[in-house]
């Protein structure tokens, strides 16, 4: 069922009574102060973790990182060498990865303890709050309750900072000088800017082509923060030069930058790679989202029905749901888990379970995941961070697993959702979140049909100040609906390598 686009009244105009941007009484907001979860108001947001710090109900920072593989009774199948296809050892990882990144990516510990100067930096924007979407509900006139999880108040603007200092931090410590990633719409390239600089480090971003072009303000985040970037596909790498020989115009996609970052980390022994997204390391650090929500819904006695997230990669949506399936899998919740991605780019919904590259040249592992294909370029559409081939290897199995369901949504009823909750909520999302706030719009009507006063959490992962260009096109009617093409999502398939 699509959403509907209802919209409140224009709070300037005579006719709207003030009382309708007010929600919620005196007990609700007693609630609030009480447990650090907020009925969100449109002005209050906590800009920063010194206010934050003032509420001593606050929940904690967690001080570990949760490892799903731990509690999986089926293991992930391992990453493959590509050229043996044997499974991975930890020194073919060697020239792409500090030591202690490469003992996280593997490990099966259930828990991984947070670095003391790790955390130190997490109190930037952390413990970030919990929200009940009260004017949201009001106008789907749903009696579902809706609560987002809100990781706009990083520096970078989202949740990606989550994994970027850690990241940074393990490779200063090993005595690395230069980092390099790939980065699609930019919140993980500048989230690994902002990360570098605090230790030191310099920071080279090979950026998907699409979006350094439509989002230059991501682009002077990253060099703000003192690093090189450079619109992927590229003449600086031989990945990128035999993109562009065949398409002189490619929009790239993360898969082609990702082959630029790794082609350049791969050649310089005094250069390591970080990826913001897909491998188990990254997905372990995002789970300080999931750790911090069960305790602040616990604290303000709701326990989910439904978690919604949008998947590219998958590191934002594995950080909010990872907890939660672990205590579904010790029996004490059963909520849906829903994974939401672009029509244009379904890799869940529409892709194969196979091994297959993480980029477009074929440089790096093998990994068991859904895919479209390594060579698979996505139309441009505006959530530049859900723009890639394949999901991230544990969600892949998780999915296979049972444990979760996966939907795809076009990106205008995407764009007409975000439109809603900016006006209700007052926060202007990423792109990449319309995904989430689409689905959960269409949850919360159904609601209104049967009834129920089912509790709804979303991850929103971010927001979207830097991608006001996509919201204008929508609001002047120019943004359209981009669908796969089934012939060339065939093509790509048929070059996924043969793994027996």
């Amino acid at each position: 069922m699509a959403s509907q686009l209802l919209l409140p009244p224009n709070p300037l105009t005579k006719s709207t009574p003030a009382k309708l941007f007010f929600t919620g009484d005196d007990s609700t907001l007693k609630r609030k102060s009480k447990h650090a979860t907020r009925v969100s108001n449109g002005f209050s947001l906590r800009a920063n973790a010194a206010l934050r710090s003032n509420h001593s109900s606050s929940v904690e920072i967690p001080s570990q990182w949760y490892n799903i593989v731990a509690d999986l009774s089926v293991k992930p199948p391992p990453p493959l060498h590509p050229k043996t296809f044997e499974p991975i050892k930890p020194e073919d990882l060697s020239h792409l990865f500090p030591n202690e990144i490469i003992k996280q990516e593997a490990t099966l510990e259930r828990f991984i303890d947070i670095p003391e100067e790790v955390l130190e930096i997490y109190k930037l924007w952390r413990p970030t709050p919990l929200i009940r979407a009260k004017r949201l509900e009001k106008l789907l006139q749903t009696p579902a309750r809706i609560y987002f999880k809100y990781e706009g108040g990083s520096p970078a603007g989202s949740h990606k900072p989550n994994s970027a200092v850690p990241q940074a931090y393990y490779n200063a410590r090993e005595g690395v000088k230069n980092l390099v990633t790939e980065t699609g719409a930019g919140q993980w390239g500048s989230s690994l800017a902002f990360a570098s600089s605090l230790f030191g480090l310099n920071c080279e971003v090979w950026q998907v082509a699409n979006s350094y072009h439509q989002k230059p303000y991501r682009r002077l985040m990253m060099q703000t923060w003192g690093a090189k970037v450079h619109p992927s596909p590229s003449d600086l790498t031989e990945a990128g030069r035999r993109i562009l020989q065949v398409d002189p115009s490619s929009p790239g996609s993360l898969g082609i930058a990702i082959s630029e970052a790794v082609e350049v980390a791969a050649g310089n022994e005094d250069t390591k790679y970080c990826l913001g997204s897909v491998l188990n390391h990254v997905l372990l650090h995002q789970t300080v989202i999931g750790e911090e929500c069960i305790k602040q819904m616990e604290a303000f006695g709701e326990t989910p029905d439904v978690i919604i997230g949008c998947t590219g990669g998958g590191s934002n949506f594995a950080g909010l749901s990872f907890p939660y399936i672990r205590e579904k899998l010790k029996g004490k919740i059963n909520p849906v888990i829903r994974a939401v991605e672009p029509s244009a780019c379904p890799s869940l919904t529409k892709g194969v379970y196979a091994y297959d590259f993480g980029d477009t040249a074929g440089l790096t592992p093998l990994m068991k995941m859904h895919t479209l294909g390594h060579d698979f370029i996505p139309d441009p559409i505006h959530s530049g961070g859900l723009r890639y081939h394949g999901m991230a290897p544990l969600i892949s199995h998780v999915y296979e697993q049972g444990f979760m369901e996966a939907i795809s949504i076009p990106q205008t009823e995407c764009f007409q959702g975000a439109i809603q909750f900016a006006r209700t909520e007052g926060i202007i999302p990423a792109p990449e979140p319309t995904h989430a706030i689409a689905a959960t719009i269409r949850e919360a009507l159904r609601c209104k049909e049967t009834g129920e006063a089912k509790v709804i959490l979303m991850a929103m992962c971010g927001h979207g100040h830097f991608d006001l260009s996509s919201y204008d096109k929508f609001l002047r009617g120019e943004l359209v609906d981009l669908s796969f093409s089934e012939e060339r999502i065939r093509e790509s398939l048929s070059k996924v390598p043969h793994v027996v």
